[in-house]
């Protein structure tokens, strides 16, 4: 009899089932126990690509299997690793490891077992932060950017910037744009690669309880030009508030915020999702210099005033 009986054959499958309490419990249970830890009740974390629970003082992600369709397990965990070990050698707060494993049940299950980090999340904080707090804000998270956005050997083999496997989220735009955007991205000198952790958003930074930034959820970390975190952070995590911006990027110009972001933007993994989500609609815009134009009037309309 199999702990995690359930048929995954498919996205769909797991896509329906990664956050069932019910379904990972007795998985759940068997991993704690393997690991000498206490069980607790499983609770409810933001979901995200695989199962993560919390279990009492942990956190318990278990990643999707082969069966799914996704094929990055292993590189995933290897990522995650990788990254939060770096963290910690570069003084930046993020959860500590305290176990890793996999679990050969109907399918084998990869999973980490982490610290639980008491705290609020960024997107939920944010919402009663005054302009001076926004403002410590971002110039805090900036000094932690800096921290990790340096060289580092190569820990995956992503490529973010030309991978044509990884440009399905481009589909939805008009066939000019997307002709512009790939003569644009091959020809444009991004300048060097770094460590990005590739999705730092509003859910995946814990401001704990003693008052510190917790970077957590490294599986989107990659190598690649500094634009590809600050352009999300500018767009999806601070959605071009004030404020925040200020306090991130200090004096920057419009018109070099702008630049920054159109240029981060194309080359994101998520770029296509967050254009649609703040910018505008993909069928609206036919080129390159819609793009811009648009970024150009976001900024004008929501910073005028706390930039040059």
């Amino acid at each position: 009899m199999h702990l995690f009986p359930h048929p995954i054959a498919s996205w769909k499958d797991w896509s329906q089932l990664y956050q069932s309490i019910p379904s990972f419990t007795p998985l759940a249970e068997h991993i704690l126990q393997k690991e000498g830890l206490p069980v607790a009740p499983l609770e409810h974390l933001t979901p995200g690509t695989n199962a993560v629970f919390r279990v009492g003082d942990y956190v318990l992600k278990i990643f999707a299997p082969p069966e799914s369709g996704f094929n990055l397990t292993l590189d995933d965990l290897k990522t995650e690793l990788f990254s939060m070990q770096r963290a910690e050698k570069l003084g930046v707060h993020a959860p500590k490891l305290i176990a890793k494993g996999m679990i050969d049940d109907k399918y084998k299950f990869a999973y980490m077992i982490m610290e639980y980090i008491e705290g609020i999340e960024f997107a939920r904080a944010v919402k009663t932060m005054t302009d001076e707090e926004k403002f410590k804000f971002g110039r805090t998270l900036r000094s932690i950017t800096d921290t990790m956005n340096t060289p580092c050997e190569a820990f995956n083999a992503i490529d973010v910037i030309h991978d044509k496997s990884r440009q399905w989220r481009w589909d939805k735009f008009p066939e000019q744009f997307r002709k512009e955007r790939l003569a644009y991205i091959k020809a444009h000198e991004f300048g060097e690669r770094v460590f990005v952790h590739g999705d730092i958003g509003g859910d995946n930074m814990i401001l704990s309880t003693d008052g510190e930034i917790y970077v957590i959820d490294f599986a989107d970390a990659v190598l690649a030009p500094i634009e590809y975190e600050h352009e999300l952070i500018a767009i999806d995590v601070f959605q071009f508030d004030p404020a925040l911006l200020h306090g991130f990027f200090g004096n920057y110009t419009i018109n070099e915020l702008a630049e920054l972001c159109f240029n981060g933007v194309l080359i994101h993994d998520f770029g296509g999702d967050t254009i649609e989500e703040h910018i505008g609609k993909p069928s609206e815009l036919h080129c390159l210099d819609d793009l811009r134009k648009r970024l150009k009037q976001k900024l004008d309309d929501k910073v005028r005033g706390a930039f040059a």
